[in-house]
């Protein structure tokens, strides 16, 4: 007695099988789409635009004498504002265009024993008081913008440069090893693989000392660079709530939209593959 016969089933041709292999890797290795929550793009700005409202109504019921007028007539609060941001925008620059180098370079083999008295600096400069600090770089060069934006820089350079040395250690080996094997230079290895693991903490670091950056720039008033401590100082100086209330405010607006930016760029320049 013969088996049974198996039915005739349709055979795919190499090249669609081919496709169809393709096309289902593709699908696989797709990276995710990067979503940022609602709650996330609207609760940050929601609240300082509430915080911005509540304190210009305050405004417009207060008594302003003579002297708080002056302080705010004449475009110096827009002023204030313009050169507060001015400040945050070149320290930070220039705090990456040291720190993440700086940090790469001190994860290489050839400079590693580097690494300890670079930190230690790194910590004297955030240890120190930011108000003597300051006092210091204006003995030294002088009143003016320059003296505020070096002690600034100084002051941020810590958070940026321990994330990226962190971030970069923190690459599994065998990744690397796996990079080298398949003929990739230091340098590619480098670019393709330890930078684009290191992001998140390099982002991070980024993000704390662009904060840093916001509330040290109201002391560099009391070295001739302006800013938002200008009304701050002068509410102080000559007691006018008003004054000082509209400079508190604005930095704190300034600051916080300012961290809500910095963690939208988290989110958007993270590797996608590194998206869970």
């Amino acid at each position: 007695m013969s088996a049974p016969e198996a039915p005739d089933l349709p055979l795919e041709e190499p090249e669609e099988r081919a496709e169809a292999e393709t096309s289902g890797a593709a699908v696989a290795v797709r990276p995710p789409a990067r979503r940022v929550g609602r709650r996330k793009l609207t609760f940050v700005p929601a609240f300082v635009v509430v915080l911005l409202l509540v304190t210009w109504l305050w405004f417009r019921q207060a008594d302003l004498d003579p002297v708080s007028e002056n302080a705010l007539s004449d475009g110096q609060v827009s002023q204030a504002l313009w050169e507060h941001i001015e400040l945050t925008a070149i320290s930070t620059f220039f705090v990456l265009v040291i720190a993440i180098p700086l940090g790469i370079l001190l994860t290489r083999r050839a400079f590693r024993k580097a690494t300890p008295v670079a930190m230690a600096f790194a910590n004297m400069g955030q240890a120190t008081p930011a108000i003597g600090l300051l006092a210091l770089l204006v003995i030294w060069l002088g009143i003016g913008r320059r003296a505020a934006l070096i002690g600034m820089i100084v002051y941020a350079v810590l958070p940026v440069l321990s994330n990226t040395i962190a971030g970069l250690r923190a690459n599994d080996p065998t990744l690397l090893e796996a990079a080298r094997g398949i003929g990739m230079s230091p340098t590619g290895v480098l670019t393709r693989v330890e930078l684009p693991l290191a992001v998140p903490l390099i982002l991070a670091g980024v993000r704390t000392a662009l904060v840093l950056n916001v509330g040290t720039a109201t002391l560099a008033v009391f070295g001739g660079g302006g800013g938002l401590g200008v009304l701050i100082t002068a509410g102080i100086t000559n007691q006018r709530m008003p004054v000082l209330v509209l400079g508190s405010v604005l930095t704190v607006a300034l600051a916080l939209l300012v961290d809500w930016l910095a963690s939208l760029a988290e989110v958007l320049l993270r590797p996608r593959g590194l998206e869970t």
